[in-house]
């Protein structure tokens, strides 16, 4: 069994972005060498998440105006989380609702994804440095 890792870094300069990430991530398969194994793509920040979606323009701006109305960013003094002096406690919910991480089959040495699935990173309280872990074991 052999085990490879990259990662990532973003500073996504608004608040809320989505990048496509499917091409570094079909980079560090290829970089890896294995055919076969298990893919885990996670943000390593809790405000920002990976997910699998269509890459549809329309849909990222639904997720953003969705997002927003789940977990409006103002008023800031509506999170118990912000008296700490901080003003993400919206960033942490977003991120609670997209999720963590994606795990994708690796079959033949290719993610092994249904039709119109792609792998996407999620801010919700950018403007300053983030990572994302591409871990890859297999053989």
């Amino acid at each position: 069994m052999k085990s490879y890792r990259r990662e990532l870094s973003f500073n996504i300069p608004q608040r809320t972005g989505f990048v496509n990430i499917t091409g570094a991530v079909r980079g560090a398969l290829e970089e890896s060498g294995i055919k076969e194994g298990l893919c885990l793509v996670n943000a390593m920040h809790i405000t920002a998440s990976v997910f699998i979606n269509d890459n549809e323009s329309g849909l990222h701006e639904d997720y953003a105006e969705w997002l927003e109305q789940l977990a409006p960013h103002e008023p800031v003094s509506r999170y118990r989380h912000n008296r700490t002096g901080e003003d993400n406690g919206d960033a942490h919910l977003k991120r609670q609702i997209m999720g963590r991480e994606v795990v994708v089959a690796v079959t033949g040495g290719e993610l092994d994804f249904g039709p119109w699935e792609q792998i996407f990173y999620g801010e919700f309280d950018g403007r300053r440095k983030k990572r994302v872990l591409i871990k890859i074991i297999g053989q």
